[in-house]
């Protein structure tokens, strides 16, 4: 999930912080709520640092962190105590910090008194803000100096940045503090066994934009606006209640970080997408934001219905080689920072991502299924034509069958596919691979989406569109089994180089080609054999490459780390070829590993074997929460329901097999056909009520999409 100007992960941000998190809004913090400028801190709104400086000092003394709960993703208490400056270890001042981040900052400040004697104390906060670029923090090499000026009013501090013509500012509001350009103080005696409690609050504003209010609470409306949103949110989705709690604390997590990972597209407010994860990509990512929103198609369908109307409306027109754009290409991700305008040549939208066109036609699909109008899907239709336009006229510029990339300019991400860090595609002896590069899980995505495309045609009665689309994915699916497959290792090769040889590395990409039904029956097998060696699972899942392979480094980004996302897509194509105890086993390790994170799964983790480290051993630049991770305990538990629904068919589809130590299963206020249902799994089975009456429901896995399209092909040849 690199951006668009670095072939690197996201970049550290210290042990021990925190983050908050609400629409493209983030905070980054110590344990004790305070941010340095010279760490990778800081207030962010839309990709731009409006806070390098939060510090708060109690009598000259910074706080002595004691806890920080996050409460929800976008709010946090921390509590610390102030030192003493007698020698004593114990401290009677005890200093909340309740925070919560929107289009700004509020924070409530109280500060405790546990002593049997007033306490006179000297409250200040102290405040800066370098509107530094969002990649230059990341990457800790802040380049350009805003003209910075302050302005006091009463207790209201204003901080205007200017750049090349550009304004940006940050109001600081500080009621019944002395505000100077520097700080803000508060002079208070807090009484015995009392407390002092004040709040102050930092919005952020772009030239031309109004103050937003999103950080208002109104008097005697006890929510704000974040807390409304939530609670929306929390309205419409699923309830889940496990007899392991464990899997169900997960699920919950799960949910509440995709409702934090939520963002509205600025020119249509009504649409609501998935941004790809915190802290550094609180964006709109093409594969990304695909992926997640489909995996939670069982929690919010909207989701991706919204994502695939902001992708449409921002897909590629032109050939532009500065951002990548192509006619019909879908973009790799959006910016709002300045760094992004100027490299891009004044626009916001990268579009160096191979897979994310053809992923956009597979979840119209399944979209599709999910019974949205006619009319919706409709209006969509000519972009996917387009998606397969781009597909076959610039995604296969070579014209052999298969979708390859090379980046347009040497600024542009070098890989393009999912690993798209620099050394991420490799030979088994760990020379890189030269491009063009044909990734074999981007040539099932094309397959995916041919034969999604096909059974909307064909659902359509429009046969002569689905029979060419059906006969492209045939010879796909053929040609990919040849030039693919390598015999003697019982694998596929992680891709195609420029010269079309096989590269030859063990990877973890080939269990997406599962997912799609691409593999040949007879070669599963030994793909699932190869993946569950001890070479490529780590006990905790997946890894990205296997052990043995010369560019195996366990604590990498893409070459041996694990990734919850890529193992929950493969534990469903392990599934759909039958591979139930395999399934199982990958999801039970996923789950297992969210217990050591406090029930949220990271971007990634480390791919140490469960033997050597009795936990899972995290990645130090973990983006968390992040959207397809957030998403993937969704696919793995209901991927083990097989649970799906096709509604122009009128069919909803389900036949457990859960683990026993999974528990039962109610799941109430879940969204089908314009409804809500309630699903029970327990010993007996599985029972539905409230489903439509026009509904049936199915025992068995839902018919896949590769299914429907050879009934409609046998259909024609008779």
């Amino acid at each position: 999930m690199a951006g668009w100007n670095a072939d690197t992960a996201a970049g550290p941000v210290g042990a021990g912080t925190v983050t908050l998190v609400e629409e493209t809004s983030f905070c980054i913090s110590l344990p004790n709520g305070d941010i340095h400028p010279e760490h990778p801190h800081g207030l962010f709104v839309q990709d731009t640092r409006f806070l390098s400086r939060w510090n708060l000092t109690v009598n000259s003394h910074p706080l002595e962190s004691l806890a920080a709960e996050t409460r929800e993703p976008f709010r946090a208490l921390f509590a610390g105590r102030v030192p003493r400056s007698d020698g004593y270890a114990d401290s009677p001042l005890i200093v909340e910090r309740l925070r919560e981040v929107g289009a700004g900052l509020r924070e409530q400040l109280t500060v405790r008194n546990f002593s049997t004697k007033p306490v006179q104390c000297v409250i200040s906060l102290e405040v800066e803000a370098d509107f530094a670029d969002l990649f230059e923090v990341k990457e800790a090499r802040i380049q350009r100096t805003w003209d910075a000026s302050r302005h006091v009013d009463r207790d209201q501090l204003t901080i205007d940045g200017a750049w090349q013509g550009m304004r940006k500012r940050v109001v600081i509001q500080a009621p019944g503090a002395d505000v100077k350009p520097e700080a803000a103080t508060y002079r208070v005696s807090v009484p015995p066994h009392g407390h002092w409690s004040a709040i102050v609050s930092a919005t952020a504003e772009v030239e031309g934009s109004a103050r937003s209010a999103a950080l208002v609470h109104p008097d005697g409306e006890v929510l704000s606006p974040s807390d409304r949103r939530r609670k929306e949110w929390v309205a419409k989705i699923p309830v889940v209640h496990m007899s392991n709690r464990s899997i169900e604390r997960t699920l919950r997590r799960s949910y509440d970080d995709l409702g934090a990972l939520r963002i509205e597209d600025p020119n249509h407010p009504e649409r609501v997408v998935v941004a790809a994860g915190a802290p550094w990509f609180m964006t709109l990512f093409g594969r990304d934001s695909l992926w997640a929103s489909e995996m939670a198609l069982p929690v919010d369908p909207s989701l991706a219905l919204g994502t695939l109307q902001t992708l449409a409306d921002r897909q590629g027109s032109v050939v532009d080689p500065l951002t990548e754009e192509e006619p019909g290409k879908i973009l790799h991700e959006v910016r709002f920072s300045v760094n992004a305008g100027l490299a891009l040549g004044g626009k916001s939208a990268y579009y160096g991502s191979v897979d994310a066109t053809p992923l956009f036609v597979d979840v119209l699909g399944a979209v599709s299924r999910w019974g949205f109008g006619a009319d919706i899907i409709a209006d969509l239709l000519p972009h996917a034509d387009r998606a397969l336009d781009w597909i076959r006229h610039y995604g296969d510029k070579d014209g052999d069958g298969f979708v390859e990339y090379e980046r347009l300019n040497d600024q542009g991400l070098i890989n393009q596919g999912w690993k798209d860090s620099w050394d991420g595609i490799n030979f088994a002896d760990g020379t890189l691979a030269e491009p063009p590069i044909a990734l074999c899980e981007v040539q099932a995505y094309v397959y995916a989406a041919y034969t999604s495309r096909a059974w909307m045609a064909y659902d359509a009665g429009d046969t002569a569109r689905g029979d060419e689309l059906s006969d492209r994915a045939a010879e796909l699916k053929r040609r990919f089994n040849e030039q693919f497959w390598i015999p003697d290792r019982g694998y596929f090769a992680i891709a195609l180089d420029g010269r079309k040889r096989q590269v030859d590395a063990c990877a973890s990409n080939m269990g997406h080609c599962l997912v799609y039904g691409l593999v040949d029956e007879d070669k599963a097998s030994q793909v699932v054999e190869r993946l569950m060696s001890p070479e490529m699972f780590s006990g905790w899942g997946i890894r990205t490459l296997a052990s043995d392979m010369g560019a195996y480094n366990p604590a990498s980004y893409h070459n041996g780390s694990v990734w919850p996302h890529d193992n929950a897509i493969i534990a469903a194509g392990l599934l759909r070829y039958g591979f139930v105890e395999e399934a199982q086993r990958i999801s039970t390790a996923m789950l297992e590993a969210a217990e050591w994170s406090g029930g949220r799964l990271p971007e990634l983790f480390c791919g140490f074997s469960r033997d050597q480290f009795a936990e899972p051993v995290p990645y130090p630049t973990a983006c968390s929460p992040q959207a397809w991770a957030a998403t993937a305990p969704i696919l793995l538990v209901t991927n083990l329901m097989q649970y799906d629904v096709h509604v122009s068919r009128r069919e909803l589809w389900m036949d457990p097999v859960l683990p026993e130590t999974y528990g039962d299963l109610h799941i109430t206020n879940a969204p089908v056909g314009g409804g809500r249902i309630t699903i029970d799994i327990d010993k007996s089975g599985p029972s539905i009520q409230g489903l439509p009456e026009w509904m049936e429901f199915r025992r068995g896995h839902r018919p896949w999409i590769t299914e429907l399209v050879e009934q409609a092909d046998r259909r024609r040849k008779k």
